[in-house]
């Protein structure tokens, strides 16, 4: 009877265990599906997206938002959920409120619809307007910035609809118009017409530089502040005459001469501390000296020495002081005249701790033009620096550890300017960041030609971006 009981005891626990086994192998299964629909409802925006033309000049960010919003109804979110905003033809937003409980401020994912503009015969091996699969990479304008962050956020937030998520905060969706160019009806626009529907706690958008080396995952750069971005017009006015009797007052000299002293001319250095820590971690990335003066840099010890040597390469030299560049330039009225105009664009970079109005006094120094140029300037709102710690950053660090455990997580300020600085004006703290990792040369081609976007770090991006928000909404 003892064996009986024991063989009946044994086949019991072996019709549980297959029981259970299957079980989890239903399970297993139905996830496998449901990431599997997930990847493919990412691929389908997103090549909707890209191949939609929201150029500035023969684009629309009205259809691409248009597109959006009908992805958005399918998934089940009200008509009353979703606005688009015209403020003139072709330049449509998208604003979605994904209703939660109220228990927190909003949540805003921002991120833009427009694209630089992108012509086959400028350089491109493909169609910038068609997404094309080469060696490993989907090639096309807009194919890193920003449709594959777009992408991400709609498919995720069209995911967590569908799983029945029920956030702790309103999340707010803002997919805009004019931030490659015209700026004014984008989420400038809406910032100031629709303040309303776009306050929030903090949000997320693009700007953070995710970068591989040696194959693997091994920074997460999070922005938290942007330099302000400023554009001069700098103007010399002579009486000109024939060109056959010149005179010393020529206007094309006078500002040469002037743009001259301004080449010449270098704003100090100025370290805030997200750029200490964003340099500390690229010291982990590099070697020999360049990275002893990159510590130097994070420990707030550096040298003049280690400074100008870092100063030597472009991108740092970006990071460690405000530049003022010339960019444009128009002059003369005919090949036989004096010129009586010349007429240069200047455009500045200021780091958010450097104040404009004193930018603009050293500018104004350096030309030493002895009142002889007229000089306007077109300011950019100053958003300051979001703060370093806090509930974004630790989710950040905490889903990178996860999922991309070779990368080191740091703050970073950017060079380039986003529509966060629209957002922070506002008071409204910004983190930008993707996990799209990639490499130095990848996020080289983003503006240029055959921009290209790895695709295997495009599936990670959307898992990255699904799981904070989520992480961030419960």
């Amino acid at each position: 009877m003892a064996a009986l009981g024991l063989i009946a005891a044994l086949t019991a626990t072996a019709c549980s265990s297959d029981s259970d086994s299957a079980a989890k192998n239903d399970t297993n299964t139905s996830s496998s599906a449901a990431a599997q629909d997930n990847t493919k409802l990412f691929h389908e925006i997103y090549k909707q997206l890209v191949e939609t033309d929201t150029s500035h000049s023969t684009g629309s960010t009205t259809v691409a938002a248009n597109a959006v919003r009908q992805r958005l109804l399918d998934a089940g979110f009200a008509e009353s959920d979703i606005q688009i905003f015209e403020p003139v033809a072709r330049k449509g937003n998208l604003v979605l409120r994904f209703t939660g409980t109220g228990q927190r401020k909003p949540l805003l994912l921002l991120g833009h619809l427009d694209v630089v503009e992108a012509k086959r015969e400028d350089g491109w091996t493909t169609d910038p307007y068609k997404l094309t699969e080469v060696d490993g990479f989907y090639a096309a304008r807009g194919s890193i910035d920003d449709k594959a962050m777009v992408s991400a956020l709609v498919s995720s937030l069209v995911q967590l609809k569908r799983e029945g998520f029920r956030p702790n905060r309103d999340i707010v969706l803002a997919l805009t118009a004019d931030e490659e160019a015209g700026k004014d009806n984008g989420a400038k626009w809406l910032m100031e017409n629709k303040a309303d529907l776009m306050s929030a706690e903090y949000g997320i958008n693009e700007g953070g530089r995710a970068l591989l080396v040696d194959g693997k995952p091994a920074l997460q750069g999070v922005q938290v502040a942007e330099k302000t971005y400023v554009t001069y017009q700098v103007e010399a006015k002579e009486n000109g005459g024939h060109s056959s009797v010149p005179t010393p007052d020529n206007a094309i000299y006078t500002l040469s001469t002037a743009l001259n002293r301004l080449a010449a001319y270098r704003f100090p250095a100025s370290l805030s501390d997200a750029t200490k820590d964003n340099f500390g971690a690229l010291a982990a990335t590099r070697g020999g000296p360049e990275a002893d003066d990159m510590r130097a840099v994070a420990a707030g010890n550096a040298s003049p020495e280690a400074i100008e040597r870092l100063s030597a390469l472009p991108e740092y030299n970006a990071q460690l002081r405000t530049t003022c560049v010339a960019t444009m330039l128009n002059a003369g009225e005919a090949e036989n005249a004096l010129p009586q105009k010349a007429k240069a664009t200047v455009n500045c970079r200021i780091l958010p701790q450097d104040n404009p109005d004193d930018v603009d006094k050293q500018l104004r120094a350096a030309f030493a033009d002895g009142g002889k140029l007229t000089i306007t300037r077109d300011l950019d709102p100053a958003g300051g620096i979001s703060p370093i710690n806090g509930d974004v950053l630790n989710a950040i660090t905490s889903l990178t550890k996860e999922l991309f455990p070779t990368a080191a997580v740091s703050s970073l300020m950017s060079t380039g300017a986003t529509d966060s600085k629209y957002a922070r004006s506002k008071g409204i703290p910004m983190y930008g960041v993707s996990g799209l990792f990639m490499v130095a040369a990848d996020a080289g081609r983003i503006h240029g030609v055959n921009e290209r976007a790895p695709i295997a770090g495009l599936e990670a991006s959307r898992e990255f971006l699904y799981r904070l928000v989520k992480q961030l909404a419960q």
